[in-house]
């Protein structure tokens, strides 16, 4: 049994460093305000009328601009936000974000299309802004830290000398958390 768990161990903590290297960097450094950059351009957009409410015409609208111009959707979610007396549809994804919004002249709107640096790419990556692909693979990086740290724990408690370290430090681990909670 204990051979298996370890070897459990090994794998998960093999197949997953990569990625917990890049959580760690992420959110780290983002905490730190350290978040990337986005390169910026701004695509006018002629229209009849600025689009209400209806968010499907606001991404029809922006997806139509996105295509003349050549470029993919963003990979993430939509949705509408006040911007002063106006609305604006804020689309966000890995490789880029984009901001339609209207302009002082009602013919005119404009598309920000804000494309992200490596680091911010994978800062968004972080943010669960990415494929579907992505995110199942985020899901998988959850769970394997769940059972790289149970089986580390299994490990830890089969052996007297690992057990004597392992109590205090759920215990200090556990304070920790709480704290954290309660002050954050």
């Amino acid at each position: 049994m204990r051979r298996t768990i370890t070897t459990l161990h090994v794998i998960l903590a093999g197949f997953f460093f990569p990625l917990a290297v890049m959580f760690a960097l992420t959110g780290g450094l983002y905490t730190l305000g350290i978040k990337g950059a986005f390169v910026e351009r701004t695509v006018p957009v002629a229209v009849t009328a600025i689009p209400g409410d209806d968010l499907s015409a606001w991404i029809t609208l922006a997806e139509s601009t996105l295509a003349q111009e050549g470029i993919d959707v963003p990979s993430g979610g939509a949705g509408l936000k006040k911007a002063g007396t106006s609305k604006e549809l804020e689309w966000t994804g890995v490789a880029r974000d984009v901001v339609l919004r209207p302009t002082t002249d009602p013919s005119q709107m404009e598309l920000v299309i804000k494309e992200t640096t490596p680091w911010r790419h994978v800062v968004q990556l972080h943010k669960a802004k990415g494929s579907g692909t992505a995110k199942a693979i985020s899901v998988a990086w959850a769970v394997g830290l769940v059972l790289l740290m149970l089986s580390g724990l299994i490990l830890a408690f089969s052996v007297p000398a690992f057990r004597r370290l392992a109590v205090p430090s759920i215990l200090a681990g556990s304070g920790t958390f709480v704290a954290y909670v309660l002050l954050g």
